[in-house]
C-alpha cells in the first residue's frame, strides 16, 4: 500500500485530488487543508509520497518541505501548483523536492508522477527542462541594460533575503567568507545597489528572488 499525504489550502482542489488518487487500488490517501496541522502530522506519521501546494498561508510548500526533510531526508515530495514555478525552480531543486506537477495535469499524469517519485525518478515538466542547464539568470534593468547572475550569485542573493550572515552563507555553500564577500560585491555592482537590503529589494523587483523566500 502506497501512503500519500496531500496538503493544499484549496479544499475543493485537495479533496478532488484525493478522490482521484484514491481510485487507484494501491494508494491510500490523506488530505489536510492546513499546513500547520500538516506540520504536526508529519512528525508522527511517515508517508511514501507527499504532495504539497506551493503557495499556502502559514507554512508554504517550500517551508513545509524544508521541515519534512529535516525529519526524513529520504522523503519524496512533489510540489503541486497552478502557478509558474520557473523562477523558483533552482531553489526548489536545491532543497530536495522530488518533482513538480501542475494542477492542470490529467489524472494519468498525476498518477504517473506518483509512481515516478516512488521509483526515485525526477518529475519535471518539459517546459522546465532547460532550467537544468541554466548557468545564469538574465534580466533587464530599468535603463534597458541586461544583467546576469550566476547560479552561485543567485544562491547567495537568496540567502541574503533570508537574512543569513556571510559566515552562514559560506558554511552552506562550502566557500570562504572572503569569497562570499567578493560575490556580494559583484552582485551589488550588477544590480546597481549599495547594500544587502537594496539588493534584496532589487532582486525581488527583477524576479531574481522567489517570493516564497522574501
Amino acid at each position: 500500500m502506497i501512503k500519500i499525504l496531500i496538503v493544499d489550502d484549496h479544499e475543493v482542489v485537495g479533496e478532488g485530488t484525493k478522490s482521484l488518487l484514491s481510485s487507484v487500488e494501491e494508494f491510500r490517501v490523506d488530505f489536510i487543508v492546513c499546513s500547520k496541522e500538516a506540520n504536526e502530522l508529519i512528525k508522527k506519521n511517515k508517508y511514501d509520497v507527499y504532495i504539497f501546494d506551493l503557495n499556502m498561508p502559514g507554512k508554504n510548500g517550500v517551508e513545509l518541505t524544508d521541515h519534512l526533510l529535516s525529519i526524513d531526508e529520504d522523503a519524496k515530495v512533489i510540489i503541486f501548483t497552478g502557478h509558474d514555478i520557473s523562477s523558483h525552480f533552482n531553489h526548489l531543486v536545491e532543497i530536495g523536492v522530488s518533482g513538480f506537477i501542475s494542477k492542470e495535469c490529467s489524472k494519468k499524469q498525476l498518477i504517473r508522477a506518483i509512481w515516478c517519485a516512488i521509483d526515485g525518478q525526477a518529475v519535471v515538466p518539459v517546459e522546465l527542462l532547460y532550467q537544468l542547464r541554466r548557468t545564469e539568470n538574465q534580466v533587464k534593468l530599468r535603463n534597458g541594460n541586461s544583467v546576469s547572475l550566476s547560479q552561485t550569485e543567485e544562491a547567495i542573493l537568496i540567502r541574503v533575503a533570508k537574512s543569513n550572515s556571510n559566515d552562514e552563507i559560506a558554511d552552506e555553500l562550502y566557500m570562504s567568507r572572503r569569497n562570499v564577500e567578493r560575490h556580494l560585491t559583484k552582485i551589488f555592482k550588477k544590480l546597481q545597489v549599495n547594500s544587502r537590503s537594496e539588493a534584496m529589494i532589487k532582486g525581488k523587483e527583477l524576479g531574481l528572488l522567489p517570493e516564497i523566500v522574501v
